[in-house]
Parts: C-alpha cells; sequence; structure tokens
C-alpha cells in the first residue's frame, strides 16, 4: 500500500506534500480519499499567512495540523470510502485537509446519501455554511432577496433562498460571466450598480468594501444585511452614516462556528452537516465546480488555483 500523503503550508505561498503515518486507533477508522475541495477564500488567506493572531483558535479546521505560523495542514472536505470496520465501503464526507488515505474517529465521517455522487459531495462543507447564513439571515416566504458576491457559499445562498415559496432572488456579481451560473441556480444576475433598492433581505458575500458599500445601499428600511464574508486581517470602510442609520439596518455577522441561537437547542452540528449533504442531490450544482486537479499535480498548482479569480470550488481527485 503507498504510503499516505498530505499537502502542507509551509511558508506565505510556499507548499509541498509530506508523506502521513497514520496512527489507528479504536474506535477510529481508515478512509481512503476519492476527492478533496479547495474553499478557495478560507484557504487562500491562510496561503498567504492573513489569518489574524487573535483568530487562529476559533479558525482552526477540526482535523488541521501545525498552525497558521506555519507549517500548517488545512482543509475541511473530503469524501471518501471507508477501508476498516463494519463500515467498510460507505462513502463518507469528513471535515479533513487535503489526503490521500485518514484516520479519524467513526462519529466524523458522515455517510453520504446514495442519490448525491460522491464527485459533487465535497461542496458539504459550503453547503453546510450557506445553510447557517440562510438561517442567520431569517429569509421568508415572498421575500426579495439580494445576494452580493457569486463565489460558492454566495451562490448556494441564492440557491436555497430561491427555494423558498414566493422569494425574488438576485444574484450580483462584478463578473459578467456569472450569469449563466445564477439562472442555472434559479436566481436573476445582476451587475451591483444594476439592483434596485428596498431588499428584504441582503446577504454579502464579496470580501470587499464596495460590495458591502452596495449591499447597505439596496437595503429596505429596517432589512436586515448578514455579512458572511471573512476578511481575514484586512480591514474594511463600512459607511454607517446616511441611510444606514436613517433606515435601521440591521447589519449583523454569520459564521459557520456557531450554530444561530433559533436552532442551537435542536440542531448538533452532525445533523447539520447531515443536513447539508442531503441538499446536494441536484446536478445544477455541479456549476459551482470550476476545475479538477490530480492530488499529484496539486503542490504545483495550488497557488494558481488559489490565486484564480474564476476558481469556485475546484476538485481534487485521488
Amino acid at each position: 500500500m503507498r504510503q499516505p500523503q498530505a499537502l502542507w503550508i509551509t511558508g506565505p505561498e510556499q507548499v509541498e506534500v509530506r508523506d502521513v503515518v497514520p496512527d489507528l486507533q479504536p474506535d477510529h477508522v481508515t478512509v481512503r480519499t476519492l476527492f478533496s475541495g479547495i474553499s478557495r477564500g478560507t484557504e487562500r488567506l491562510v496561503y498567504r499567512g492573513q489569518v489574524p493572531v487573535s483568530e487562529h483558535d476559533t479558525m482552526r479546521a477540526p482535523f488541521q495540523e501545525g498552525a497558521f505560523t506555519f507549517p500548517v495542514k488545512y482543509g475541511y472536505a473530503a469524501v471518501g470510502e471507508i477501508e476498516t470496520g463494519p463500515r467498510a465501503g460507505e462513502r463518507v464526507f469528513a471535515l479533513f485537509p487535503h489526503q490521500t488515505r485518514f484516520v479519524i474517529p467513526e462519529e466524523a465521517s458522515v455517510r453520504v446519501p446514495a442519490d448525491v455522487p460522491a464527485a459533487r459531495a465535497i461542496l458539504a462543507a459550503n453547503m453546510e455554511t450557506a445553510l447557517n447564513i440562510t438561517w442567520d439571515a431569517g429569509i421568508s416566504i415572498g421575500d426579495r432577496v439580494v445576494v452580493i458576491g457569486c463565489g460558492v457559499v454566495g451562490a448556494l445562498v441564492g440557491y436555497l433562498a430561491a427555494r423558498i415559496v414566493g422569494t425574488e432572488v438576485i444574484l450580483a456579481d462584478i463578473d459578467t460571466k456569472k450569469r449563466n451560473l445564477a439562472e442555472a441556480l434559479g436566481c436573476t444576475f445582476a451587475l451591483p450598480g444594476e439592483i434596485e433598492e428596498g431588499a428584504d433581505v441582503i446577504v454579502h458575500a464579496s470580501a470587499s468594501g464596495a460590495g458591502l458599500a452596495r449591499a447597505i445601499g439596496v437595503a429596505g428600511i429596517e432589512a436586515r444585511i448578514v455579512e458572511a464574508s471573512w476578511y481575514g486581517t484586512q480591514s474594511v470602510e463600512t459607511p454607517l452614516g446616511g441611510r444606514f442609520h436613517q433606515r435601521r439596518l440591521q447589519l449583523i455577522s454569520s459564521q459557520v462556528g456557531r450554530i444561530p441561537a433559533n436552532h442551537a437547542a435542536r440542531w448538533t452540528y452532525r445533523r447539520r452537516l447531515g443536513k447539508a449533504l442531503s441538499l446536494l442531490t441536484d446536478p445544477c450544482l455541479d456549476a459551482l465546480i470550476s476545475g479538477e486537479t490530480a492530488f499529484d499535480g496539486l503542490a504545483e498548482d495550488y497557488g494558481d488555483i488559489l490565486n484564480d479569480p474564476a476558481t469556485l470550488c475546484h476538485r481534487i481527485r485521488y
């Protein structure tokens, strides 16, 4: 059996593949990786060394090794097949970095539903984030919803919102090439400057000050703006004068590390992740996978994948 290998970020914008010695323990299973997904926004901040020191603990991935001061093994979207124990042969999702074979506690492996292809199941972590954002947004029947930023998470929020009865959902982005993606997910596409004012709910996911300013600009009176972007060490200017104050707007953050208070009494992290996996049955979601690379070529291509603005979810094949 080939020695397991993993991708490590060894310094700002530096990566290498290292051999791994798995440590099989009781109540653990060995998983042979089939696919993993690159989450461009977060992984790019890690790759560039832009995770704030104050957030080093809160931003740790569940099976991360090392630290953000480098070296660090990072990632959280692996799909594989269990090789050991009574569940051998079962396809599962795990919040694990990019590694060819790994060992985890059995309860950390979540079964991939039979009607969700393993190659699409890499979107589960992003779908879980989008589900959490949708809960935080409190979208209701008939709402006019604007999502600014058509990356993977923003697009998935639009996809979920468009399936709430009666909603009108606009996916906005500065890249007109995202029009086909928005329409494939059941949303209307618009450039940020084309959005009419008066939205009921606005989700900002562009990770830019200009995008957040536009979110404030299109919000209706007493509307809710959900800030879903992650800026790392960057600071952004936010126009909190003018209409923000006069219109009594709500600006709240959404972060997947916590389950919203109105769900926390009933929902566990495992239940939320299982629900996210079950929401990946629609073939239209394959449009969110913008490319694929073999693991053997990942170290060479990783930086280019992260730096390419056209990257959505990039799939790694093992």
